[in-house]
C-alpha cells in the first residue's frame, strides 16, 4: 500500500467546516452539559445533522457497490474458462483510488472530541450499532438498517455487548437468542449494561441497537450473533442511565431483553447459524477491529485539547516549547511538554496506518489494536500531566483542564481495555495462543 503523508484536499476543506463546530457549538457548552448530565446537545446534534446523513449514504452506496463486484466476479469464475478461477479486467483507475471515508470519519473525530468528547458521543446516526452492520451484515441489511440514518429527524443506533459478568470477557456472554419457527421469529433474553447511545437508539429516537447474544451456549464463542433490535420493540426496557466520570454529556444505558421478539432476518449476516464456525464471535471482533482507530482518534482529540491549552498557558508565562535543544538543557516542565506532544504524535501515527489499512479493506487487526492501546495511555498520562503543570488551576473547576483528565480514562477502557488490546497485540506479534497469554 503507498505510504501518503499530506492530508487530502476533501479532508481538509471537510475539517475546517467541523472545526467550526467544536469551537462554536460544543467547547461553549462544555462546562454546562458536564454539571448537567444527560441534558442533550440540541444545537451540536442540529449541526452535525446533515453532514452525517450524508456519510450515511455514502457507506451505503459504497456497500452496494461492493456488492455488485462481488457479484460479478462470482458469475464470472461461474461463466470463464480458466479452471473456476475468475479473470476480471482491472478497474478504471478511478475506482482503483483508495477510499478515504473511514480517514475523513477518523479526522472529524479527532476534532470533535478536540471541542467535547462526550458532547461528541451524541452525534446522530448509525453509531457502533452501524459499524456492527457494516462489518458483518449482507448489503440488503446494510440498505435496510441504515437507510433510515439518511433522513428525517436525528436517529441514533448503538451497539450493546457488555453485561454485568461480562466486561472484557466477551466469551461469557449469558443473553440468549432462541428462534421460534412458530412465529418466525427471534426471543432474546438478558441485560446489557454500559450502551452508549443506548437510550437514544430505543427511547428518543426510530433507531436500532445491535445485541450480541448466543443462540446455543455450549458452543461457546462460536454460538454468539448479532441481531438487530429496533426502538420500539416489545420487551425492550430502558431499565437505567449511568452516572459517570466523565464524557457525562454521553448517554450511557442499562437495557433488559425480556422476551424482545425480533424478525427472523434481523440476525446480521448469514441467516443460517453455524454453531461449529465460529462466525459469531469472529465478526464481533471484526466489529472492534473497524470501531478502534475511531476511539483512538477520540482520545487523540481529548489529549490535543489538554496538550495544546497547556503549552499556550505556559508559554504566556514564559515557558516555551523548545526543540532545537538536546532533552538535558531543558527544563522539567519543557522536558514534559516534549514528551506529551511526542506521545500525541505517535498515537496518531498508528491510528492514521490503522485507519489506512481499513479504507483499502486490508487486515489490520494489530494495527487497530495498537492504535487504541497506545492513545488510551498516551490520553491518560497527557491529561494527568496538564492538570500537574498548571498546579492549583489545573485541578480546579475554572478551567476544563480537569474535566478532559475525567473524559480521557474511558478511551482506555472501551472498545477492549488497554491490557486486552495489549493481549492481542501479543497473540499477533509473537504467534502465542489465547491459553498461553493467560
Amino acid at each position: 500500500m503507498a505510504i501518503e503523508f499530506k492530508t487530502p484536499e476533501a479532508i481538509e476543506k471537510q475539517m475546517r467546516q467541523v472545526q467550526i463546530v467544536a469551537e462554536h457549538a460544543m467547547r461553549p457548552d462544555s462546562r454546562r452539559l458536564d454539571d448537567n448530565e444527560h441534558e442533550r446537545p440540541a444545537r451540536y446534534v442540529a449541526m452535525m445533522l446533515p453532514q452525517m446523513q450524508e456519510m450515511e449514504r455514502a457507506n451505503i452506496a459504497a456497500a452496494k457497490a461492493r456488492a455488485a463486484k462481488k457479484k460479478e466476479a462470482a458469475l464470472a469464475t461461474q461463466s470463464n474458462g480458466h479452471g473456476g478461477v475468475a479473470v476480471l479486467e482491472a478497474p478504471p483507475a478511478e475506482e482503483a483510488r483508495q477510499s478515504t471515508g473511514t480517514m475523513m470519519l477518523v479526522h472529524i473525530i479527532e476534532m470533535l472530541s478536540w471541542g467535547d468528547a462526550g458532547i461528541y458521543l451524541c452525534i446522530p446516526g448509525g453509531g457502533l450499532g452501524g459499524a456492527a452492520v457494516q462489518a458483518v451484515g449482507t448489503a440488503e441489511q446494510i440498505e435496510r438498517f441504515l437507510t433510515r440514518y439518511t433522513e428525517g429527524p436525528a436517529k441514533w443506533g448503538a451497539m450493546a455487548m457488555t453485561e454485568p459478568q461480562a466486561g472484557s470477557d466477551t466469551g461469557n456472554i449469558q443473553t440468549t437468542a432462541t428462534f421460534d419457527p412458530a412465529t418466525n421469529e427471534w426471543v432474546i433474553n438478558g441485560q446489557k449494561i454500559f450502551c452508549t447511545s443506548g437510550k437514544l437508539a430505543l427511547e428518543e429516537s426510530d433507531g436500532m441497537v445491535v445485541v450480541w447474544a448466543t443462540v446455543d451456549k455450549k458452543a461457546g464463542r462460536a454460538g454468539m450473533k448479532p441481531f438487530v433490535v429496533e426502538a420500539g420493540t416489545p420487551g425492550v426496557i430502558i431499565a437505567k442511565v449511568e452516572e459517570k466520570l466523565g464524557i457525562r454529556a454521553s448517554d450511557t444505558a442499562a437495557i433488559i431483553f425480556d422476551n424482545a421478539r425480533i424478525p427472523a432476518d434481523n440476525v446480521l449476516g448469514d441467516a443460517e447459524v453455524k454453531t461449529s464456525g465460529g462466525k459469531g464471535f469472529k465478526g464481533a471482533m471484526k466489529t472492534f477491529d473497524s470501531t478502534r482507530p475511531i476511539v483512538a482518534a477520540s482520545a487523540i482529540g481529548i489529549g490535543r485539547a489538554a496538550f495544546e491549552f497547556t503549552r499556550d498557558t505556559l508559554a504566556k508565562e514564559g515557558v516555551k516549547m523548545e526543540y532545537n535543544k538536546p532533552r538535558w538543557k531543558l527544563s522539567a516542565v519543557q522536558a514534559d511538554l516534549l514528551e506529551m506532544e511526542a506521545q500525541l504524535r505517535a498515537a496518531w501515527l498508528l491510528t492514521v496506518k490503522a485507519t489506512a489499512l481499513l479504507d483499502a479493506r486490508e487486515e489490520n487487526k494489530l494495527e487497530s489494536s495498537m492504535a487504541k492501546a497506545k492513545a488510551g495511555r498516551a490520553v491518560t498520562m497527557i491529561t494527568q500531566k496538564a492538570v500537574e503543570l498548571l498546579g492549583p488551576l489545573g485541578y480546579s473547576t475554572e478551567l476544563l483542564v480537569e474535566k478532559w483528565m475525567r473524559d480521557a480514562k474511558i478511551n482506555d477502557i472501551y472498545e477492549g481495555t488497554g491490557q486486552i488490546n495489549t493481549l492481542i497485540v501479543a497473540r499477533e506479534i509473537l504467534g502465542y495462543t489465547r491459553n498461553e497469554l493467560k
